[in-house]
This record gives C-alpha cells, sequence and structure tokens, in this order.
C-alpha cells in the first residue's frame, strides 16, 4: 500500500474514532460534567454524524488512490463520490467484492448509498438540526462508517496483494 493509500486509511480510522469518542462524550454524563465542564444537556452528535462521514470519505479517497488515479485538491468530496460511483457503475468494486467473499457479503451498491447518505447526512445535521436531535442518526452513521470503513480496507488490501 503506498504512503498516499496509508495516509487517508489512518485519517479513515481516526476519524471513525474521534466520531466514537464524540458520541461517547455526549451520552456519559460523569465525563462530560466532571472532566470537561460541560452542561450535562449539551451533546455533540452533529460532530459525531461529521467525523462517521469523513471516515467514509477518506477510506473512499483511499480506494480511489490505491488504484492510482489523482483526485484534484479543490473539490475533492465531490470527485470522490463521482469516481467511487463510476467504479460502482461499471461493476469494478462488486467483482473485488466477490472476489474477496465466497459468498457477496455486501454489494458495491450499498457501499454507495452509505457514502450519499451520510453525505446528505453531514450536511443536514451538522447545518441544520439541533445536536441534541441527532442521538439515532449519529449512531446509524457510525454504523455505516464501520461498515463502509471494514470492507473498503478488504479491497484496498487485496488490491495491494495483487
Amino acid at each position: 500500500m503506498d504512503s498516499n493509500t496509508n495516509l487517508c486509511i489512518e485519517r479513515s480510522e481516526n476519524e471513525l474514532a474521534l466520531a466514537k469518542a464524540i458520541q461517547y462524550l455526549s451520552e456519559n454524563e460523569k465525563t462530560k460534567t466532571e472532566i470537561f465542564n460541560i452542561p450535562k444537556e449539551t451533546t455533540f452528535y452533529s460532530g459525531a454524524i461529521a467525523h462517521a462521514y469523513y471516515a467514509i470519505f477518506y477510506s473512499a479517497k483511499a480506494y480511489i488512490i490505491s488504484k492510482g488515479i489523482k483526485l484534484p485538491e479543490q473539490g475533492q468530496h465531490q470527485a470522490v463520490y463521482y469516481r467511487f460511483k463510476k467504479f460502482v457503475n461499471e461493476g469494478q468494486i462488486n467483482k473485488e467484492l466477490l472476489a474477496l467473499y465466497n459468498e457477496i457479503k455486501i454489494k458495491a451498491e450499498i457501499l454507495l448509498e452509505i457514502l450519499d447518505k451520510e453525505e446528505e447526512n453531514r450536511t443536514v445535521y451538522t447545518y441544520y438540526k439541533l445536536p441534541q436531535a441527532n442521538k439515532e442518526p449519529a449512531q446509524k452513521s457510525i454504523d455505516n462508517a464501520q461498515v463502509f470503513v471494514s470492507h473498503i480496507k478488504a479491497l484496498i488490501d487485496q488490491v495491494s496483494k495483487q
């Protein structure tokens, strides 16, 4: 695995860990009030959603980079989304998933749906909703990020062994 791919994977894992930490801080009253002196009603679920999205974004970016594709400096979110979507539409990711698993456990379209949904969630729950109202979407975003990142890491490992 090249250094840029590895950097994106590490960033992805870091973002996922941060999303979980933010969720924990939002839910653990003692930590929130006694260690950080934050009012108990304050939550940070919108931050957990944003960081879960970034975990997905950086793992998708790592996958694209592992294929030798250069991404623009500006507009990377859109470039990553459309390039990932192209891989899905061409069937390339499904073929790799099938090679990775004897029985396909997840389809590329599901990964694309996760990327699409979490990009939307990042916008909605970061800018248009109160953080306290985002507990359930935050958990779903973290779950989605875990699924997405683990499958992309497996694909990248497969690509680097070829």
